[in-house]
Parts: structure tokens; C-alpha cells; sequence
């Protein structure tokens, strides 16, 4: 188009000369919709795209604006006969390359980006003790981003493509030379993104993003053996990427539900077992609870607080292995705090027969012995 029959840039894209970036773009994105060449099948349809293109890369780019508006098209390094704001490739081919299936003009310059890996999500997962013990499948529900069923991820509006960024050319970047030491700053550009293309006509259903957040329900197997802060991994069932990229990974974090009386020692299951005087003195016979159901045991007279029984095979399942911890118990003996006359009259005459502790008593002086004189056992 030669210099004298070029029009005003500001008048190409409708827009007053002290409009803002943002009534800029809005306006360059009305008239690219519609003269958009697969919404506009007019002859002059194309040619009417590419000036609103053209016209759009200068003034989107304040310096290129600024020297436009002072020396118009004969501003220096544009306008005119030879100025060209595609960087040298035919500014026909550069929009429009990506609909005809043609290859990237310009130099051999690619788009920047493509698609990309979504990302990854955590679900925290409660569980009951049992439940981490034996393992079970829960079904979770939560929301993602997926795909837009509507433009596949391109973020176009069906029968529509994005169009090579004019103000970058497709390359995602804006290289400027500077006048001292003649260094280039390379930056983002920031009319596409850095993705190297604009959508002229945003696709309805996900207004341009290519993604929407639905709600996804799937089952969880969670293996026998797990424990709280364990963490299973489910590959794909993360968010989609951008550009219709694969989706990333769910990763969900186990909770474990304390239970009434057990307590977890890595594979081994704690019981702490409540013995009277009496039981403890005499031994007896007992039933005890497993996570299995009840088990006899067999408790030998003369036992004191802290000694333990150990039930074999009663524990929790070796993660992915064969076999399982152990059930430990622990007696305890209590000490009535309350006492009937009866009572007290049974246990002085005992006492009257029972051997006592010399004063000052015998010490312990092991290293167990003074972890139980600090437990008070």
C-alpha cells in the first residue's frame, strides 16, 4: 500500500488520538471480529484484516506510537513505501499462516509457547483407623480445570483460529535496542502474553481461557498399612494445561482418624490394659480387643505396671510387603482412690502380712529404670 493512500491509524482502528492502550485493544479486538476472514466473506474482507492488524501493532507499542505521532507514516524505521511491522515476512502470510497450515513466516521464528503441562492438585482425605489398617476405596469429588469441550483449548470461538500476534510477530517477545552500548532488552509481550498469538474471537463457552473448572468424581483405592501424612498419587487426574495441554497430577493426603483406645507404633498397635490389685496380684484369665476382634490373654500373677504382652501377627500390614506388626499391651495397675470400710479392713490385715519396703527403698538406677520413675510407673 504506498504511503499516500495509507490511512490514518487511528482512524483505521476508530479511535481518537488521545485514546488509552485499553480502548486501543478493545477496538483493534471489535474490528478484527469483525472482519475476522472465517466471519467476513466480503472481498475486501482480508485486506480490511490485515491494515486493522497493521495499525494495531504501532499503536499498541508506545514508542512506535509516540514516533508515529509525530512524524505519521514517515515516521524514521516505518511508514511509507517501506515500512513493513512484521519484521521483514509478507504480513499477509504472518496472519494468516496459521489458517492455510503454511509455516511460521519471518525468519523461520516459531510461536513461543505451545501446550503446556497442567497442574498438579491435593485433596486431603480422612480416613478411620480401620480403615488405614485394612484399606478400603473411597470415592472423592472435586473440581479441576478441563479442556473446553467447545474449542478444544485454543480459546477461539468454534470455526475460528488465533492469529499470529501482530505486535511481536508471533515470537512471544519484544526486542529493543538501546542507543547506549547498543544492548538489546528482550521482554514479554504484552499484547499476547508471550504466547505469540491473540484471539480475535473468544470462545464463548470458556471466554478465550481454553480451560473451564468442572466437578470430577473418581475412586480411590487406598492400600492396607497407610498412616496419617501418607500421600497417594493418581497420574492425569490434575488440572488440563493451557493451550490444551496434558493435565498434571492429583496427589491425595491421608488423614488418619485417631482411634478410642489403640495407639500406632510404626507396624506395632499399643493397647494399654487397666489390671486391679487383685489381677495383677493373682493373675487372670481375660479377653482383649485386636483390630481383628477379641483375643484371650493370659495375664501371670505377680505382674506390675508397664509390662507388656506382646499378641503376634495382631498389628498393622507391612505396606506393599507380606505380614504384620505386632499387637503390644501394656498392663497397668490401678490404685483404688476410694475405698469401702470392707475394704480398707481386708487390705490392712493384708498389709499386716505382706513384706514391706525399707525406707529409702531399692533404686532402679538402670536407664529404663529412670524413664519409669519419670512416667511415675
Amino acid at each position: 500500500m504506498a504511503s499516500g493512500t495509507k490511512r490514518d491509524y487511528y482512524e483505521v482502528l476508530g479511535v481518537q488520538r488521545s485514546a488509552t492502550p485499553e480502548e486501543i485493544k478493545k477496538a483493534f479486538r471489535r474490528l478484527a471480529r469483525e472482519y475476522h476472514p472465517d466471519v467476513n466473506k466480503d472481498p475486501g474482507a482480508e485486506a480490511k484484516f490485515k491494515e486493522i492488524n497493521e495499525a494495531y501493532e504501532v499503536l499498541s507499542d508506545s514508542q512506535k506510537r509516540t514516533m508515529y505521532d509525530r512524524f505519521g507514516h514517515s515516521m524514521p524505521g516505518g511508514g511509507g513505501a517501506g515500512y513493513d511491522p512484521f519484521g521483514g515476512a509478507d504480513p499477509f502470510s504472518t496472519i494468516f499462516d496459521a489458517f492455510f497450515g503454511g509455516g511460521m513466516a519471518g525468519g523461520g521464528r516459531t510461536q513461543r509457547t505451545g501446550p503446556q503441562r497442567g497442574a498438579d492438585l491435593r485433596y486431603n482425605l480422612r480416613i478411620s483407623f480401620e480403615e488405614a489398617i485394612f484399606g478400603c476405596e473411597k470415592e472423592i469429588e472435586f473440581r479441576r480445570l478441563e479442556t473446553c469441550p467447545s474449542c478444544s483449548g485454543s480459546g477461539a470461538e468454534p470455526g475460528t483460529d488465533p492469529v499470529r500476534c501482530p505486535k511481536c510477530g508471533g515470537s512471544g517477545e519484544i526486542r529493543q535496542r538501546a542507543p547506549i552500548f547498543n544492548m538489546v532488552t528482550v521482554t514479554t509481550c504484552d499484547a499476547c502474553g508471550g504466547t505469540g498469538h491473540v484471539i480475535p474471537i473468544p470462545c464463548r463457552t470458556c471466554s478465550g481461557e481454553g480451560r473451564v473448572r468442572q466437578s470430577r468424581s473418581i475412586p480411590v483405592k487406598i492400600p492396607a498399612g497407610v498412616d496419617s501424612n501418607s500421600q497417594i498419587r493418581i497420574s492425569g487426574e490434575g488440572e488440563a494445561g493451557p493451550r490444551g495441554g496434558p493435565h498434571g497430577n492429583l496427589y491425595v493426603a491421608l488423614d488418619v482418624e485417631p482411634h478410642r483406645y489403640f495407639l500406632r507404633d510404626g507396624n506395632d498397635i499399643i493397647l494399654e490394659l487397666k489390671l486391679n490389685m487383685a489381677q495383677a496380684a493373682l493373675g487372670d484369665e481375660l479377653t482383649v480387643p485386636t483390630v481383628d476382634g477379641e483375643e484371650p490373654l493370659k495375664i501371670p500373677a505377680g505382674t506390675q505396671t508397664g509390662q507388656t504382652f506382646r499378641l503376634r501377627g495382631k498389628g498393622v500390614p507391612f505396606l506393599r510387603q507380606n505380614g504384620r506388626g505386632d499387637q503390644v499391651v501394656i498392663a497397668r495397675v490401678m490404685v483404688p482412690t476410694k475405698l469401702s470400710d470392707h475394704q480398707r479392713k481386708l487390705l490392712q490385715e493384708l498389709s499386716k502380712t505382706l513384706e514391706g519396703a525399707a525406707p529409702g527403698g531399692e533404686r532402679d538406677d538402670s536407664f529404663f529404670g529412670r524413664i519409669k520413675d519419670a512416667l511415675g510407673i
